[in-house]
């Protein structure tokens, strides 16, 4: 299957958007409701690479997944590991963490 660039840079777009956008709620202190949060620092963690897919650059898949998982060590739970364990299993890479 092919992926149109344009298709990959409007997602990027949108995802380094809503970084911006949830911003305001980042931190282990942040009295925001807990989904918010996790919204906020999953953009936070994957802004790098969402700038980089805009920029028709490649980035470390195994490194995002990790930055995805530390989240676990800011929002309380394990929804950080779940998704990257599901979004390694997805793309046929490993996740350790």
């Amino acid at each position: 299957m092919s992926i149109d660039k344009t298709e990959v840079r409007l997602i990027a777009n949108a995802l380094y958007e809503i970084r911006l956008l949830l911003s305001p709620y980042l931190g282990s202190e942040n009295d925001a409701s807990r989904d918010v949060r996790l919204a906020a620092h999953l953009a936070y963690a994957l802004h790098n690479e969402a700038a980089a897919l805009i920029d028709s650059e490649k980035f470390d898949v195994e490194a995002a997944l990790r930055k995805v998982a530390a989240i676990d060590n800011t929002v309380p739970g394990n929804d950080g590991g779940r998704l990257a364990a599901a979004w390694a299993t997805q793309n046929g890479t490993t996740h350790s963490g």
